[in-house]
């Protein structure tokens, strides 16, 4: 499952390389699944004039008994052309790494926000939809999580430091349906 969510990426300007000796690293990730554990690699694409710098990067991450989990993050996004050939686009705003974990009675989120004040961040709600947004002029962080529960929002307990947000929920019973 986790190849096939690479190969469509493999033909990406400049990033596109970086996915196609992805197959070998998610080999060693399916390998170390029987103790659980997560592979994180990200850097920069430098060169592309201006003040424009592009930040991408992936986790791998497996839980025992699991299937691999890749999530990317940064501010590279790819973009589909009328003539079918992918490109990219670089953005302001970056993705940042965000882990969800549906608890018993609550709904844990944990997000890195590196070089972000806490004044700056803001959250939202909309149904099982979380926004974050957080950021100044030299950085700037959006992602929206979809949550596996319904949550109480009002009376959520956060905790910011050293760059990691986390947003505690207890959960509204009954759950919600899928």
């Amino acid at each position: 499952m986790a190849k096939e969510e690479l190969k469509g990426l493999e033909d990406l300007p400049l990033v596109g390389g970086l996915f196609k000796g992805l197959g070998k690293l998610i080999d060693l990730a399916e390998k170390v699944e029987e103790a659980g554990g997560e592979i994180k690699r990200k850097g920069e694409i430098k060169g592309l004039g201006g003040e424009t710098k592009g930040i991408y990067g992936f986790s791998i991450r497996t839980g025992i008994g699991e299937r691999p989990k890749i999530q990317t993050f940064g501010n590279i996004r790819p973009v589909k052309k009328e003539t079918g050939k992918r490109k990219i686009k670089i953005t302001e705003t970056r993705e940042p790494i965000v882990d969800v974990f549906n608890e018993k009675d609550h709904v844990l989120v944990v997000a890195e926000l590196p070089g972000v004040s806490e004044d700056s961040i803001k959250l939202e709600i909309k149904g099982d939809i979380l926004t974050m947004e957080a950021g100044d002029e030299k950085r700037k962080y959006k992602k929206e999580i979809l949550l596996p529960a319904k949550v109480d929002f009002e009376q959520r307990e956060t905790n910011f430091k050293n760059g990691v947000l986390e947003i505690k929920m207890k959960k509204i019973w009954p759950p919600l349906s899928k």
